[in-house]
């Protein structure tokens, strides 16, 4: 279990209103069910020129690793070649209600067979026919992992953030890991 603490500096303990005296921090739990349930994610990235890079992504959230994925050729595989430090993102657009989490650490390349094949059942669980489908929007991406046609990459959480926004009562936590 990461360590977490409460950031009072953006939370609604420094704005005093009715409530703000029970601003907790999210318990990591919560945030792990959040990750679990994300279906999109934005990968944050950096070029080699110092730009940043962001784009969406589907990935699963598998024994306390977040998978995402990518062409070979695609920018970002290319900025992760150079510098494997990233951040990946999920939440809610909403200002009053819902809990943005950040995962920052650093991305390893995924090459183990039998890994894969936990990152493809993983992906499958979680989007169901948009993988398992010869419909769905990501069919045959298993067999793309497969063959490398797509590279999959593994993100363990060095420290994550998450923004929670509940009834106007805001918190910031922290989780260390």
């Amino acid at each position: 279990m990461p360590t977490t603490e409460l950031d009072p500096r953006y939370s609604s303990a420094i704005h005093p209103r009715p409530g703000a005296e029970n601003a907790t921090p999210t318990p990591w739990p919560e945030a792990e069910r959040h990750l679990k349930d994300a279906e999109i994610f934005w990968v944050s990235t950096v070029r080699p020129d110092g730009r940043p890079h962001v784009t969406p992504v589907i990935a699963a959230w598998h024994d306390g690793v977040l998978y995402f994925s990518t062409g070979p050729e695609e920018q970002k595989a290319k900025n992760l070649a150079r510098n494997a430090h990233c951040a990946l993102t999920t939440g809610r657009n909403s200002l009053t209600e819902g809990l943005d989490l950040i995962v920052e650490g650093t991305a390893e390349q995924v090459t183990d067979p039998a890994t894969l094949e936990e990152v493809i059942a993983a992906y499958e669980a979680k989007y169901g026919a948009h993988i398992t489908s010869p419909e769905g929007t990501f069919h045959g991406i298993g067999d793309a992992f497969r063959t490398g046609r797509a590279v999959v990459f593994a993100v363990e959480p060095d420290t994550a953030y998450g923004f929670g926004r509940e009834g106007g009562l805001f918190t910031h936590t922290r989780w260390t890991f």
